[in-house]
């Protein structure tokens, strides 16, 4: 059966308000599953799971579930799932909790195509304790990131590797496991943000190779909640913990503070939603997932090849990133108008963009971008339409 997108869009209230929404990486419209589950979880969970009243056993159960959903959602052990209230804060602690690893002599490699959570907390634990920090470089015409440099840049001494699963600006996806399968080699680690691979792609950590994945739910439509999630969960009680916790175990080792149960059952709620995206998918939840995902994506190759052919034929329009192993996004500038007016003009008629603003991306400053007016950056959901991409055309012509 083909993909129905007319009736995913039926499953999200948010899209009878008229806007085209082109900026998933803000965080998706959230489907009425999500908000039922959320204000469900708040009328009957505790503020605390380690209670014997039956509200606090609710709460265990809900944080429980949490971990296997996102456990199913890229092929991990729930024992390995770290939640937290936004991956950006939880790569933070894990960079606190790893930073004796980097110390003087030892060395750390970044990507210039990840979002600034991946990059700015292994920067200052470098620079706090020495370590020597390299970059992988993309290429300036396609945005690619080539595979062959982390053969040069990973050394005996490299201790980690930070690197994005698919760039949340320009769409382009490197292979991770190549990088993941050179820094093990050298007794290394790999940290790769999925943020914006695990909407559009069957993320498997395994075949990933990567020894931490970091997600966001606000990218597939959930509520403000991240996850870390360890290929070997044994891992997590051989580094030190930043929980309040002196006895925490396992997950909680990274876990401070409370958790905020209500969001968690929207948590589950939101991969059930991505599990039943096709409504032929059957199976256990990671089957549906597989399923559904694979829908999605042959939907939206079908779009975004439109999408981009369409942008071509307009003169005007400079494309930021080609790169043939990619998610649905992209990245472009407008001749002779900076991009803040691209996007006031996209949102005066009802199209919501974002805008790489000056300094904001090391990806496009490094590319010249941000010196000559930004860049806007758009993407696809699983209820985008040809029709709503006809529109944004339309708008981005008469700006020419």
């Amino acid at each position: 059966m083909a993909y129905d997108v007319a009736r995913v869009r039926g499953l999200i209230p948010s899209l009878g308000d008229g806007w085209i929404h082109l900026d998933p990486q803000a965080g998706m419209q959230h489907p009425d599953s999500v908000s039922t589950a959320v204000s469900t979880a708040f009328r009957g969970s505790a503020a605390s799971h380690t209670g014997k009243h039956v509200s606090s056993r609710r709460s265990a159960a809900t944080l429980e579930a949490a971990r296997e959903a996102v456990a199913d959602l890229v092929g991990g052990d729930p024992a390995g799932v770290v939640l937290g209230q936004d991956r950006a804060v939880l790569l933070a602690w894990l960079a606190e909790a790893l930073s004796s690893r980097l110390g003087l002599g030892t060395g750390v490699v970044l990507s210039r195509l990840d979002e600034e959570a991946n990059v700015a907390p292994w920067l200052r634990v470098a620079n706090r304790y020495g370590a020597q920090v390299r970059w992988a470089e993309v290429e300036i015409d396609t945005c690619d990131l080539p595979s062959w440099q982390f053969a040069e840049l990973i050394g005996s001494t490299t201790r980690l590797v930070a690197l994005t699963a698919a760039s949340p600006i320009v769409g382009s996806a490197p292979d991770v496991r190549v990088a993941a399968d050179r820094i093990h080699e050298v007794g290394g680690l790999l940290v790769a943000d999925a943020i914006a691979a695990a909407p559009y792609a069957h993320v498997d950590i395994h075949e990933m190779g990567a020894d931490v994945l970091a997600v966001n739910a606000p990218s597939w439509g959930g509520p403000q909640i991240g996850a870390l999630i360890f290929r070997e969960p044994a891992l997590l009680d051989k580094i030190p913990a930043i929980s309040l916790n002196p006895y925490a175990t396992g997950p909680e080792r990274l876990e401070m503070g409370g958790h905020q149960y209500a969001l968690l059952a929207g948590l589950t709620a939101s991969i059930d939603y991505l599990a039943g995206l096709d409504e032929t998918a059957s199976g256990t939840r990671r089957e549906r997932l597989e399923t559904s995902i694979s829908s999605l994506q042959d939907y939206h190759d079908r779009i975004f090849d439109y999408l981009m052919a369409s942008l071509r034929r307009l003169p005007q329009v400079m494309l930021i990133g080609t790169s043939h192993s990619r998610v649905p996004t992209i990245s472009f500038t407008v001749a002779g108008v900076p991009a803040e007016k691209v996007s006031l003009h996209f949102a005066e008629r009802r199209i919501g963009t974002l805008v790489g603003e000056r300094g904001g991306s090391r990806l496009l400053d490094s590319l010249g971008v941000s010196d000559e007016g930004g860049a806007v950056t758009i993407g696809l959901a699983p209820y985008t339409t040809r029709y709503e991409i006809d529109q944004l055309v339309r708008a981005v012509a008469a700006l020419g």
